[in-house]
């Protein structure tokens, strides 16, 4: 009689991991990997935030493509600097400043007034947020003048 019982709930248990394989199986099919992004669109995880920009300075359709060129272009110097392991961190700093500037006067070229300063604002709190509030007594930062 022991015997059977050890049987049959081993019978019963590999049913059981049969009858649900193929249910696991489906399930790992929503595990894939979204597919790559259109020609032109940002990386996956940019998209939701390009796109809330966007709306927040209400780009024009115009506006859109040129924008979004020149925040790549800047992501992409800000990886290629992370990548250089030869400069102190002076020098880094610096050329992220560079940077910083450069994308701004990109920037203003691009967007009217009112959407240039939306625009310095909202990288003014995503800057705090990341490095936190600057030290006492340190000045607001400066725009590019004006060409």
């Amino acid at each position: 009689m022991k015997a059977n019982k050890t049987i049959l709930i081993t019978v019963l248990a590999v049913g059981s991991l049969l009858a649900w394989s193929p249910a696991l199986r489906a399930d790992d099919s929503t595990n894939t990997p979204p597919s790559t992004p259109p020609a032109g669109a940002p990386p996956a995880g940019q998209r939701g935030g390009f796109e809330r920009m966007a709306e927040q300075l209400n780009l024009t359709a115009d506006q859109k493509p040129k924008v979004q060129a020149i925040m790549e272009a800047e992501r992409q110097k800000m990886r290629d600097l992370r990548q250089d392991t030869s400069l102190t961190a002076e020098d880094r700093k610096a050329k992220v400043k560079a940077i910083h500037e450069d994308t701004a006067t990109q920037m203003k070229a691009v967007l009217t007034a009112d959407q240039f300063q939306k625009w310095q604002d909202m990288q003014s709190k995503m800057h705090n947020h990341h490095n936190g509030p600057p030290p006492a007594g340190t000045p607001p930062p400066t725009t590019p003048p004006e060409n």
